[in-house]
């Protein structure tokens, strides 16, 4: 009501935006005689002119309607079709950052093609985002022609394969002849190449999982995407709400494979332990010169702190771990995990009591004991590996454990992108949320022929089994009249049901539930046909048009099917043949069911949101085709149920309705539309709230994806790690001199050992530091940062320095990614438990971010401390290594296929990657040509580091 009356006094705000634009879709007309006289190769060269005068200074905004006019006289000469004034106005939206709402039928397909040139002419590529690969990969092939023909190059990718290592992607040429006919004129690229193109199709699922795995790799040449600069979502609705709902996560076990658990297991449980307070006697008397201290050290493996439950492997534990795995250098970057095992091993060994911290249940599982309570704590695992190393000590099975190592939602990703636009049939009823999280403008772009679709009323019957009794009377009804039939159903176990009562009425059919995009794609668009009954979930044949009659196309392949198994061997003149019969067919066939009254849509139940229903209906009356449409519900619909459907049963048994006799009323209708805004605005309140969290982490992942980017694309890390380093020499001498009395009595083996760990002072340094209680502590650190950067040279010519600089980068990588991905760790084990807060009266969301702060200062010096522990800690290695790969799996729930992805290796000189063609020319992939025996030559001189003093 107070909407109607704003409209009133106001007018209507979406028909003042379609007027504004209406003087531009003028300007792009005027145009068109000019540009249908140009040749073929003066329209090609209107893309390099564009481009001079945007360097010149031009503006997108300026060359809008040349651009436009050049699109739509290429699609003129190439596909046939022509931009109706009404898709111009959607592609103006479009260009604009806005939704454009375009009912079914409309061409949003060809729509966009307008404003992803426009946009592509910057140099810094566009993306069509697609709900599947199927839409990407039609619409690559469907509007490639008039990139093409514009000089402008368009490409796809698609989802990677099972092996983890080929990532599709595919350049449209059209000399170019596919030995698949789906992928005809598709010329298979690196994907890096296909994110270079002018403009890239894919889905929202690649977009992200490449963005994903690009802040995951461990060299600059590693990356695929440029940066996010304009994307256009199709089915937005469906992208960025629906599909919203799940983050995409790239996870991969919490370590190596298992069986390293069971040997580091085995190697420890011989290992010995000393004391940290003997142990400290020791290393003093030992640092002194006293041989048989170091002897009796010798004799021990690791060192035990019961105190803080903190263990520390001796160099005598290193060497045997390093003759029993036949290791070189256990401390060299390409061994770096296996000193987690061990750390987790002695952990597990030396800490951690059977009966006390965790007990063995009779089933082989090991349950942690609560350490206040002394109860079992079902269901939860230490974590890290710790709970694995735990399992291997006890000789139980050892489970694997999954841990994320890179996540986002859609709607943090698709805010990355500097301008970012949509399209669908349905998106008016969720402009608030596009609003408020997107802050994107919904448009309702006019059709270009009136609608004639007639949409009744629903029907309401009392229970499911008068509902389906009634829809399968009705479809029998439009099977007997050869009218086509679509019927949508909420779930796929009600798709089932009703195919049964279909087959059990004789009534031929079709039932698709979103599983194989292409094969629905191919029968939906068949949908159209005299006869046919389809029955569709809510996501199956999206972006598909149903075309009366059925599409010309689809009928000419399946008839050329029965007679080849490759299409692609087809003559010219057979293909024209068929698809002149096809075309006959389908238009004698669309004529007699527009007769009929078209294609009529039949709904079972009314789904949560609004716009399910009306993408349901609007799959008839497309371009002004005739069509019909109604809504069957039953008061046991879930919807009806948790909306008054009690008292309406009531009602209907007091008037004594049969089960077969339905309830049709405005006043019904109303109520049930209500009763669906109101679940909209729960979901959005919920969706709103996950949101709210996550944007704690993506504040937080950005700053870390910048820093990892600095990293890998700095020249030097030297003068940032030398003040990592000088800081904590700084901190850690005047932690232990400040304030003491500076003569003989002061303990300057303490501070000598200290800073051990962080510089490897040689044994002659003993006579100096032996002076240190006659300097002021600042003198001592000026003296260490001094003898550091000493050291730093000293290394840089041993090694040379890009080898020294290829070492920094692996080193600070490796502790960011590890201590990022532990971090994200604490972030999900917070946000699980973050909502008992609410019961000591604390919003949830403030003390989560304010723990989450704490959490990111503690990483912060996590990762600066670790690295100012290991830089001297390690040798670079000389030869080209085969770095280990870490597995991982891109999903989005627990039920989505997993796909590895195996990060190329980092390489110290320039060779191809294991997809890439063999240097030698053969044509073949490097693995399967040279990769082999490159491996096989490659030298590999591992240099052990001297053990620290202790």
């Amino acid at each position: 009501m107070f909407k109607r009356i704003i409209k009133s006094l106001f007018g209507d705000p979406n028909e003042k935006e379609l007027k504004k634009l209406q003087p531009l879709v003028d300007k792009i007309n005027e145009l068109e005689p000019a540009y249908e006289r140009l040749s073929d190769e003066e329209l090609r060269n209107k893309t390099a002119e564009f481009h001079a005068r945007l360097e010149d200074g031009a503006t997108l905004d300026s060359l809008l309607p040349e651009a436009f006019a050049a699109v739509r006289e290429a699609s003129k000469r190439t596909t046939g079709m022509r931009h109706f004034d009404v898709q111009l106005i959607g592609g103006i939206v479009l260009h604009q950052g806005k939704i454009a709402e375009q009912k079914t039928g409309e061409g949003k397909t060809l729509v966009a093609s307008l404003s992803l040139y426009l946009n592509s002419l910057d140099g810094v590529g566009v993306h069509l985002v697609t709900p599947n690969d199927y839409l990407s990969k039609v619409g690559c092939q469907l509007m490639g022609p008039i990139y093409h023909a514009l000089g402008s190059s368009v490409a796809v990718i698609q989802s990677q394969g099972n092996d983890g290592v080929f990532q599709p992607g595919f350049l449209f040429d059209p000399e170019y002849q596919s030995d698949d006919d789906r992928l005809q004129h598709l010329r298979p690229i690196p994907r890096v190449e296909a994110y270079a193109a002018d403009i890239t199709y894919g889905t929202n699922n690649e977009f992200g999982f490449d963005y994903l795995r690009d802040n995951m790799v461990r060299s600059s040449r590693q990356r695929v995407q440029r940066d996010l600069n304009y994307a256009i979502v199709d089915e937005v609705d469906n992208i960025l709400i629906d599909e919203a709902r799940t983050p995409l996560i790239i996870s991969g076990p919490a370590e190596e494979p298992s069986e390293m658990y069971g040997r580091m297991a085995n190697l420890v449980r011989s290992f010995r332990h000393i004391e940290q307070r003997e142990y400290d006697e020791l290393r003093k008397q030992a640092d002194l010169g006293d041989e048989k201290a170091e002897q009796e050290i010798g004799r021990f493996q690791f060192v035990l702190d019961e105190k803080n439950r903190v263990t520390s492997v001796l160099e005598s534990g290193v060497d045997k771990v390093e003759r029993a795995l036949n290791v070189e250098n256990l401390y060299d970057p390409a061994n770096f995990e296996l000193t987690h095992f061990l750390d987790n091993a002695v952990r597990a060994h030396g800490v951690y009591q059977k009966d006390r911290d965790y007990v063995v249940t009779e089933t082989d599982e090991v349950v942690i004991v609560d350490e206040f309570t002394g109860r079992m704590m079902w269901g939860r695992r230490f974590s890290e590996g710790l709970h694995q190393a735990i399992e291997a000590k006890e000789g139980v099975k050892v489970q694997r454990e999954n841990m994320t190592l890179a996540t986002i939602t859609f709607q943090n990703f698709f805010r990355m992108y500097d301008k970012l636009a949509g399209m669908t049939g349905t998106a008016l009823t969720e402009a608030e949320e596009f609003s408020k999280i997107y802050k994107l403008e919904v448009i309702a772009v006019p059709t270009h022929r009136p609608i004639c679709r007639e949409d009744y009323g629903d029907l309401i019957y009392k229970n499911e089994r008068g509902k389906y009794n009634a829809v399968i009377e009705e479809i029998k009804q439009m099977h007997q009249l050869g009218r086509p039939v679509l019927v949508g159903t909420a779930s796929i176990d009600r798709s089932e049901t009703l195919s049964k009562l279909l087959s059990r009425a004789d009534i031929p059919h079709e039932v698709l539930n979103a599983k194989q995009h292409e094969r629905e794609a191919e029968i939906i668009a068949q949908a159209g046909r005299p006869g046919r009954v389809t029955i569709a979930t809510n996501m199956a044949g999206r972006g598909v048009d149903i075309l009366l009659g059925g599409n010309p196309e689809g009928i000419a392949r399946r008839e050329l099917r029965k007679r080849y198994t490759d299409l692609t061997e087809v003559p010219r003149e057979e293909w024209d043949k068929e698809m002149e019969n096809a075309q006959a067919s389908a238009q004698l066939d669309g004529g007699t069911v527009r007769e009929l009254g078209g294609l009529h849509i039949l709904g079972t139940e009314r789904h949560e949101a609004r716009r399910i229903d009306n993408q349901l209906r609007g799959r008839a009356g497309r371009q002004g085709d005739l069509g019909s449409s109604r809504f069957y519900l039953s008061l046991e619909d879930e919807l009806m149920r948790r909306f008054g459907g009690n008292n309406l049963v009531g009602i209907m048994d007091r008037l004594g309705l049969e089960e077969d006799m339905p309830i049709e009323h405005g006043m019904v209708s109303k109520a049930i539309e209500s009763a669906q805004i109101k679940v909209e605005g729960h979901n959005f309140d919920i969706r709103k709230r996950v949101l709210e969290y996550d944007d704690v982490v993506n504040k937080q992942r950005e700053v870390i994806y910048a820093q990892r980017t600095e990293v890998l694309e700095s020249e030097s890390l030297r003068p940032e790690i030398e003040r990592m380093l000088s800081d904590a020499l700084r901190t850690t001498v005047l932690g232990l001199l400040q304030g003491n009395d500076y003569d003989e009595r002061t303990d300057y083996h303490l501070v000598l050992s200290a800073v051990r760990n962080i510089l490897p002072l040689p044994e002659s340094y003993e006579a100096k530091a032996s002076q240190w209680g006659k300097l002021a502590p600042e003198e001592v650190v000026e003296e260490l940062i001094t003898e550091m950067r000493q050291q730093y040279d000293e290394r840089e010519q041993l090694f040379g320095v890009e080898t020294m600089r290829e070492m920094e980068r692996q080193i600070m990588l490796d502790i960011v990614d590890r201590h990022w991905i532990r971090h994200l760790t604490e972030l999900d084990n917070l946000r699980q438990g973050i909502g008992l807060r609410a019961f000591a009266q604390q919003d949830p969301l403030v003390a989560y971010k304010t723990e989450a702060a704490s959490l990111w200062i503690e990483l912060i010096g996590s990762i600066e401390e670790t690295m100012v522990h290991t830089l001297f800690a390690v040798r670079p290695v000389i030869a080209e290594q085969k770095l280990e790969q870490r597995e991982m799996h891109m999903h989005r729930t627990d039920t989505s296929e997993e796909a590895p992805s195996t990060p190329q290796p980092v390489r110290t000189k320039e060779r191809p990657g294991r997809n890439d063609p063999c240097h030698c020319g053969s044509g073949k992939k490097y693995k399967n040509c040279h990769w082999a025996e490159d491996q096989k030559n490659a030298g590999r001189k591992v240099q052990r580091p001297k053990a620290p003093a202790r």
